[in-house]
């Protein structure tokens, strides 16, 4: 290595023999001898590769491909390109997702709606196409099989309990009866109120754990005409839904939720098994069918639920749990209960790496497609074998529909390097003043092993001579200037050997346990690709470290195994450079909290549109404040602000002549630190009032964007020279 030993050389030069002489009296150093270090970036280096760099490769590169289609690529610009309509999303209706977030954090006198980073972008369309995807793969299965009923789908709030979220579904899935699912009583009331305007043969599915108030709101519920259904989780769930309906004279739907055998081994099957957390076993099912037919009530008893778990890998298990309920179902017509719904819950999966893989809990082996087709089989296998009618096949896909419709955008301010001073900056006159003679020992070793090639050797006694030096200091008898050339020293040999760490840490303005709670807590991983700039090779590799004081606010595990990701260089470009984290519409957002008092993101919600630029903001609402956060953990941000109002007057009355402007000055200032976002406020932030106002706004509603009027809409949202109007939501 003849770098490294001209380096070593030169260090030497002002080094001492490592025993029997006296320190050197001068230890100003000759200049340095030319030295190369090895390539720090972390990506290999090929000046061809990189000029030949295309689009087509990043999104090879991110498996963009994978999990991806047919929802999200790249275009020609490099930047992502959302395809609404999935499949069949035509060239011109693709939506340049950078264009979204320009729009909507560009300050409001630069045209845009002055939103505050990080950002959930939701796509209306692409949840519309998830509804029509799975409603029509099960159709094309009933048809092909021959199978003698229909499939109605309903969505488990669960995963995503927005208003506009919950209030879309309805609406799109209208037409083929699409319902709900709650499993608390909030849930239940939100899907009350929103079932009110959708289908009135949609199912309400009534799960999770009830006391009388959530029964009574079911029953009610029922009285409203509203097509509920109370499935029993625990054996002890009946007496107080008979009870409660006698007394309203309300004639109750019921469902059992079986503990079937089969079980899903993956980590979302934890509640599957005849273990699992909810449902009956066969013999509770059976005292609840002799109970009701004693009481009169069997003909009550019209639907069997179960679930095997989340993210269910194949459909051989998918089909071995289906096959089992199904000869439950058949039992208990047998026993003379009114059966006619089959819920086979929630399972079908999300390819979040774009593997394709049966064996991972982050992928799954099956389309869609066969997912239905396999369902659709086993129901009729066992149902044409005991000769009994076929059910209504029910699902709760809430993973399935919701996760692919929203993008999580934050921007990257900063990143920490790794590379090694260069020598001229390492101030090694420092190092002939104060080292121990062992220390100096240590120092020619290194010099001797890096002449003879050996690298081990010398990383061995490069640490070593780091040691007995940091030893030192903390003895006193090494001052800060030496031990400063002593690191520089050591991490230009590392990186020279080629042993230096060298992935990059990327500070992302955003909270890991907010907005990315899954990460943190299972270990759910989720594609993170940039948005932008795909056209470039990216020539660093990084981890994204967010704003929290935890150790945890970080993400250092990617799809594909990576410990790292493969991330463009900051320095040098103009504006910020964003990221998304896709696929991650289902459960984050309701599991976030407020750690370190990071709120959730700002929200807009965008549709496809035939105007120039492909898109139409519907509603863009600003995330919480920090006023907001502070109220939630049961403080006073208005008493806050007028305890430190009067302080800052009390102070500017003591120290100033001009008090009363100095103070309402002061006071303006820490108004507008309740009023903003927590989030740190970016650089390329060109007006301050585009982050002052926490209030949601509309240049139209949801209602009035229709195609017919597109056209009109699309003038006044995506032309040259917009000009955005607002509203307090």
């Amino acid at each position: 290595m003849p770098a490294l030993a001209c380096f070593v050389d030169a260090a030497a030069a002002v080094l001492p023999p490592p025993s029997g002489y006296a320190l050197a009296g001068d230890s100003t150093l000759p200049p340095p001898l030319t030295f190369t270090t090895a390539t720090t970036d972390g990506v290999d280096d090929d000046s061809d590769s990189a000029s030949n760099w295309s689009p087509s490769l990043s999104s090879k590169l991110f498996k963009i491909d994978g999990w991806g289609f047919p929802y999200f690529g790249v275009n020609n610009a490099g930047d992502i390109a959302v395809m609404p309509h999935g499949a069949a999303t035509m060239s011109h209706q693709e939506i340049d997702l950078l264009k979204v977030v320009k729009k909507a954090s560009d300050p409001k006198c630069c045209g845009g709606l002055g939103l505050q980073l990080p950002l959930v972008v939701r796509f209306p369309d692409v949840l519309k196409n998830r509804l029509e995807s799975i409603q029509g793969a099960f159709d094309g299965a009933i048809q092909l099989q021959g199978y003698e009923s229909h499939y109605q789908g309903v969505y488990p709030v669960k995963c995503n309990q927005d208003r506009f979220v919950v209030e879309d579904i309805v609406e799109f899935g209208s037409g083929f009866r699409f319902g709900l699912e709650a499993g608390s009583k909030p849930e239940l009331l939100l899907a009350m109120s929103c079932l009110c305007k959708g289908n009135r043969e949609a199912f309400l599915i009534c799960n999770g754990f009830k006391d009388s108030e959530y029964i009574s709101l079911a029953l009610v519920a029922r009285k409203l005409a509203l097509n509920t259904v109370i499935v029993l989780e625990q054996e002890e769930e009946l007496d107080m839904v008979v009870e409660i309906s006698n007394k309203l004279c309300i004639r109750p739907v019921i469902g059992v939720r079986a503990k079937l055998r089969t079980k899903h081994s993956g980590h979302f099957g934890s509640t599957s098994g005849d273990k699992g957390k909810f449902g009956l076993t066969t013999i509770q099912i059976l005292r609840v069918v002799k109970k009701l037919e004693q009481l009169d009530m069997l003909d009550c008893l019209q639907l069997l639920h179960f679930h095997i778990g989340s993210q269910i890998p194949t459909t051989e298990l998918l089909a071995d749990g289906v096959g089992e309920a199904a000869q439950i179902y058949c039992e208990l017509l047998r026993l003379g209960a009114q059966m006619r719904v089959l819920d086979i819950g929630g399972g079908l999966g999300i390819d979040y790496d774009g593997s394709k893989s049966g064996d991972s809990d982050i992928s799954v082996a099956y389309g869609i497609e066969e997912y239905a087709a396999a369902v659709v089989h086993a129901v009729k296998y066992v149902c044409d074998r005991r000769n009994v009618n076929h059910p209504v096949i029910c699902s709760e896909s809430g993973r399935a529909i919701v996760s692919h419709h929203s993008v999580l955008i934050f921007e990257a301010i900063g990143a920490s390097s790794n590379k090694a001073p260069s020598l001229s900056s390492i101030g090694l006159q420092y190092l002939g003043e104060g080292l121990s003679e062992e220390a100096l020992a240590d120092y020619q070793n290194i010099s001797a092993a890096t002449l003879r090639g050996e690298h081990e050797a010398c990383l061995l006694y490069t640490d070593q001579f780091k040691k007995r030096c940091v030893e030192q200091f903390k003895q006193g008898t090494l001052g800060i200037e030496q031990l400063a050339a002593v690191d520089g020293l050591c991490d230009l040999i590392t990186e020279t050997i080629g042993a230096k760490d060298l992935v990059k840490k990327y500070h992302m303005n955003l909270s890991v346990f907010t907005s990315i709670p899954d990460f943190w807590s299972i270990d759910q991983l989720f594609p993170i690709v940039p948005i932008h700039r795909l056209d470039e090779k990216p020539t660093a590799r990084g981890i994204l470290s967010d704003l929290t004081c935890d150790s945890d606010g970080k993400i250092d595990k990617f799809i594909g195994g990576e410990s790292s990701l493969p991330l463009h260089e900051l320095e040098g470009h103009g504006g910020g450079y964003y990221l998304g984290m896709f696929l991650g519409g289902a459960y984050e957002e309701a599991l976030g909290g407020l750690h370190n008092l990071f709120g959730g993101p700002s929200v807009v919600r965008v549709l496809q549109s035939d105007g120039p630029h492909g898109f139409a903001v519907t509603r863009a609402v600003s995330g919480p404040s920090c006023a907001d956060v502070l109220r939630v953990m049961q403080h006073e941000p208005q008493l806050m602000f007028e305890t430190l109002k009067h302080r800052a007057l009390e102070f500017c009355e003591q120290h100033d002549d001009d008090s009363v402007v100095n103070a309402a000055g002061l006071a303006n200032s820490l108004a507008r630190s309740f009023d903003n976002m927590p989030y740190l406020v970016s650089s390329t932030t060109c007006c301050l009032n585009a982050l002052t106002n926490n209030d949601g706004f509309y240049y139209c509603s949801g209602d009035d964007f229709s195609a017919a009027d597109s056209a009109s809409v699309v003038t006044s949202v995506a032309g040259e020279d917009e000009h955005w109007n607002y509203c307090c939501a």
